[in-house]
């Protein structure tokens, strides 16, 4: 039996008082005299449980799932937010709350962790909260913006040596990052219908166009949400790689980047795994997230992707348990030593 491991979660569930502490810090902005203090904060064990117990966890246990990869809420990351001090304050309570939920719930979920990101900051900057979240909080990855600017892309591509700085730390501690954008504050990109499956899809075209994995042959980049338009239209990439010179996707970019399942329904799961090797696919749910409902066709959660995965006809028995479980442990390396330890 495969471990079924999601590597795609966010902690959208959080007791509201973060929410309203956020919203106090987003006012004091404005006006110092009502920024809140981080010792403000206050969310006790219990109310931390029952906010995964009455969600994730419930959902976990009734679809089938053991692992889940959990970060903060994407959305609320807003990088274009305030100034770096208000991103790095922001990042590190979101960090803290994910790592004791994994100390709460040590057998369910591991953190990935959030960076201060800031539009117009050196990205090294973030170092420091990336180091203490390996090293104090045992994260096993990262969530990158491409786009702090929240829809404007204002930074550079992901293959700019502006970006460097993380990918040498994201090396020495071989973590993969999921390039995740965050609430669109353009009114053209609507956040989770526009702006995130833009996001995936411009940041693998970045990666075709650059030849950033000749400078860093280990990196490791998940694209989320099925990568985007990127399996429908993987002709179209193939040729515009032709054209420009590149190598084939195979050598140029598949040792490095990766897609998780976040695609919800059918035809779209058995469209990702008949274009994209198996070996670059991720189970992932993404649950409670962007799309919460039920699908009035089948009955079930449009997010239950597990269901796809076993209703495949695409797949072989090995070929979930890669997805599930093998494919998961060989990107995420810090998970895989993780779970070795304990026997699994």
């Amino acid at each position: 039996m495969s471990l079924i491991i999601d590597c795609h979660g966010h902690y959208t569930t959080a007791p509201k008082a973060l929410e309203a502490w956020r919203n106090a810090q987003i006012a004091g902005i404005k006006d110092p005299a009502v920024m809140p203090k981080v010792a403000d904060l206050k969310i006790s064990d219990d109310e931390l449980r029952e906010s995964i117990e009455t969600n994730q966890l419930k959902l976990m246990k009734e679809r089938g799932s053991d692992i889940t990869l959990f970060s903060p809420r994407a959305s609320f990351m807003a990088h274009h937010i305030g100034d770096f001090n208000v991103s790095s304050t922001w990042a590190a309570i979101c960090n803290e709350l994910c790592y004791r939920v994994s100390t709460l719930f040590p057998d369910h979920f591991v953190p990935v962790a959030m960076l201060p990101q800031s539009p117009g900051v050196d990205p090294a900057t973030c170092i420091p909260e990336l180091e203490k979240c390996v090293k104090e909080y045992g994260a096993v990855g990262i969530n990158l913006n491409p786009d702090p600017s929240g829809g404007h892309w204002t930074s550079p591509p992901l293959t700019d040596k502006h970006w460097y700085p993380i990918y040498e730390k994201m090396v020495e501690h071989d973590l993969p990052a999921m390039i995740h954008v965050s609430t669109s504050c353009n009114a053209c990109f609507h956040t989770t219908g526009a702006h995130y499956l833009n996001a995936d899809t411009t940041a693998f075209m970045q990666l075709i166009q650059g030849d950033l994995f000749k400078d860093f042959p280990t990196l490791k980049f998940l694209i989320p949400h099925g990568g985007g338009a990127v399996p429908y239209h993987w002709g179209r990439f193939r040729g515009l790689a032709q054209e420009m010179k590149k190598p084939l996707l195979d050598t140029h970019l598949m040792n490095n980047v990766f897609f998780d399942t976040c695609v919800y329904h059918q035809p779209g799961i058995d469209l990702l795994n008949t274009v994209i090797p198996v070996k670059n696919v991720l189970f992932a749910s993404e649950m409670i997230g962007a799309v919460r409902g039920i699908d009035p066709t089948t009955g079930n959660y449009y997010d239950d992707t597990k269901r796809y995965i076993e209703a495949s006809k695409i797949l072989s028995a090995d070929d979930k348990h890669q997805i599930y479980e093998g494919n998961v442990r060989r990107v995420f390396s810090r998970l895989d030593s993780r779970l070795k330890a304990k026997g699994l």
